[in-house]
């Protein structure tokens, strides 16, 4: 997880270098300070794949090539075999596994997301980005806040909601929790 949380920082920094963007640009975009900016960009913590995707596309730049450092080739369809999509795991209890890494020009980004379960006292991470988001519960049980609305997502169930809201997940009864996650 750490190799992949400061080769996303090595590619924001070098994304910045190329289009001289001050880091402060980049923290304001993302609504952190620019301390917490700048270490994220030297791999000591990290964006959201939210913050990741603003980035990308304010600077017209492929969220691919954010994440995992590979620009799309593929315009007439790309197919991504069962657990074959390229994977990053962006914290300790995130695992995102892109299924359109290879498509270029699109207007949504699907991933299968798991997580890991937390202790029930520890504090849910909130984030919110333009757009909106579709999830569906593969398998597991998911708690879902958006805003301040607590929802309990069972395998099968899925949900469509407005992303500018802020919202945050956990892995409920101990297990692990994979949904597939599309952000348009």
């Amino acid at each position: 997880m750490e190799d992949s949380i400061k080769q996303i920082g090595e590619r924001l920094k070098g994304l910045r270098d190329v289009l001289d963007i001050p880091a402060e640009e980049m923290a304001e975009l993302c609504h952190i300070s620019v301390e917490q900016y700048e270490k994220m960009e030297a791999g000591e913590s990290e964006l959201s794949v939210a913050n990741l995707q603003k980035i990308a596309k304010h600077y017209n730049v492929s969220l691919d090539v954010l994440m995992f450092g590979e620009e799309p080739h593929m315009n007439s369809y790309f197919l991504t075999r069962k657990g074959q999509g390229l994977h990053i795991e962006r914290r300790k209890a995130y695992n995102y596994e892109s299924l359109a890494s290879g498509f270029r020009g699109r207007t949504a980004d699907p991933f299968i997301v798991t997580v890991e379960p937390k202790p029930a006292d520890a504090p849910k991470e909130m984030n919110s980005h333009n757009g909106q988001e579709f999830n569906m519960v593969l398998e597991g049980t998911m708690e879902l806040t958006i805003g301040n609305k607590v929802l309990t997502l069972n395998e099968g169930d899925s949900i469509y909601f407005d992303a500018t809201q802020p919202h945050g997940m956990r892995a409920l009864n101990e297990q692990q929790v994979r949904f597939l996650a599309i952000i348009f």
